[in-house]
């Protein structure tokens, strides 16, 4: 019984390809995760400014989007294992200049946020180029157990790279955490290098053929999406719990004034959520089983926002209702149930992404599913701290979350063919 909970190792045991690839961006997302914790604290070192560390995410968020949308095209028209490397390889020169900067004593803010928005740009051309190779190198019915062990492997790096980040700039400054960065950066450029080429499968290319790279390349694959409802409600799903149930800009004031603890206590709730996905992912072995994954993913976003609402819960406990002790342990174990539910639903999200989508589309849809991901949460931010300013952080978590669950209802409703997708007959 144990053992068929346990993650399915097959297509790690059973493809080169893809053992080197996860190994390979693993390593890699550790280390960028170190980079992100540092920037943000060297930058508020220059600046002692919270707003100037806040304009690390716009500098972010815009090559984000920009390049999410056009590298997803640049994947789906060129060899996307070359679109990966050269991506992957601007992204470790990066890296480079990065740590050359910090041992050369560097006082420039806009020289980090250059730094901070080439990074992302690349990873968001390799991001694209890199998920829609695994369709290609593994069998269908092996893509649900490689996305988990894919989300695993991201929310291990988002526990143990900030942990490791701040071990190291506490040891031996923002230069060891940028160099650690830099090498281990190296794993991906090497697990890309070695992989065959793979150039667009053009079996489906259509009548038209294949587009060249640019605006209308870019728009085909937004209007592929009006026709195509089940990969379309991935990302609606996915939308409605970023912008109605956000948790991360009500984190500061839980752990400044409500649940007390500061940096600390705000570590433990980011912490708390990488956790609940790894726990996740590590009983994950019958996710591979599961046929009706439009179903599992809207049960998996309602998950989302009745942890959500249960962090909301605590928050209000702890005015007086239980001890911050209390309150900080029963907020923790709503982000950890939050955080697990985002894993599945991740697992299923990209699955069907995967399966069901023509292979001409793949890497530009993989493009929309980072400025959804990356845009998302950054707007439901900016909606959550509006909300927070006039009816308390408590409230706004216990309101987002139950909204979250209504609006997985209506969408239910709305598109009940979604619920009966079935995993052994995709379609778009």
């Amino acid at each position: 019984m144990l053992r068929s909970l346990l993650p399915d190792l097959t297509p790690f045991r059973e493809n080169r390809d893809y053992r080197r690839l996860w190994t390979g961006f693993t390593l890699s997302n550790v280390g960028s995760q170190m980079a992100v914790v540092a920037v943000g604290l060297q930058v508020y070192d220059l600046t002692g400014s919270t707003a100037s560390v806040g304009l690390v995410g716009l500098f972010a968020l815009v090559p984000l989007v920009v390049m999410g949308l056009y590298g997803g095209a640049l994947a789906d028209h060129h060899d996307r294992r070359l679109v990966g490397l050269v991506a992957t390889l601007v992204a470790s020169a990066t890296s480079l200049v990065a740590a050359a900067q910090a041992w050369a004593g560097n006082t420039s803010v806009w020289l980090l946020y250059g730094i901070v928005a080439v990074w992302n740009g690349a990873f968001a051309v390799s991001s694209p180029a890199r998920t829609s190779i695994y369709p290609r190198i593994l069998e269908p019915a092996q893509l649900p157990a490689a996305n988990a062990l894919s989300v695993f492997a991201m929310n291990t790096a988002m526990t143990a790279g900030p942990l490791l980040a701040g071990v190291l700039v506490d040891r031996g400054g923002y230069r060891l955490a940028y160099t650690a960065d830099a090498v281990l950066t190296l794993a991906a450029v090497t697990s890309l290098w070695r992989l065959h080429p793979i150039p667009p499968d053009r079996s489906d290319a259509g009548d038209d053929g294949p587009r060249r790279v640019g605006l209308r390349s870019v728009l085909d694959g937004f209007g592929f999406l009006r026709t195509a409802p089940n990969v379309r409600m991935t990302f609606v799903a996915d939308i409605a719990a970023m912008l109605l149930a956000q948790p991360r800009v009500l984190f500061p004031a839980a752990g400044a004034v409500i649940l007390g603890g500061g940096a600390t206590t705000v570590g433990a709730l980011y912490a708390a959520t990488a956790v609940g996905g790894i726990l996740a992912m590590t009983l994950s072995g019958r996710l591979g089983g599961v046929r009706r994954q439009g179903l599992a993913i809207m049960v998996s976003v309602a998950g989302w926002g009745v942890g959500i609402s249960g962090l909301g819960v605590a928050l209000l406990a702890a005015d007086g209702l239980v001890s911050r002790e209390h309150a900080l342990l029963l907020a923790l174990a709503a982000m950890a149930v939050a955080g697990a539910a985002d894993a599945v639903s991740a697992v299923f999200r990209t699955t069907i992404l995967q399966s069901a989508a023509p292979d001409r589309m793949r890497g530009r849809l993989q493009g929309v599913f980072i400025v959804v991901v990356a845009g998302g949460p950054r707007l439901g931010e900016l909606a959550g701290g509006g909300v927070a300013e006039r009816i308390g952080e408590g409230w706004t978590a216990v309101g987002g979350g139950l909204a979250c669950v209504a609006a997985v209802v209506l969408l239910s409703v709305w598109q009940p063919g979604f619920l009966r997708y079935d995993a052994r007959r995709p379609t778009p």
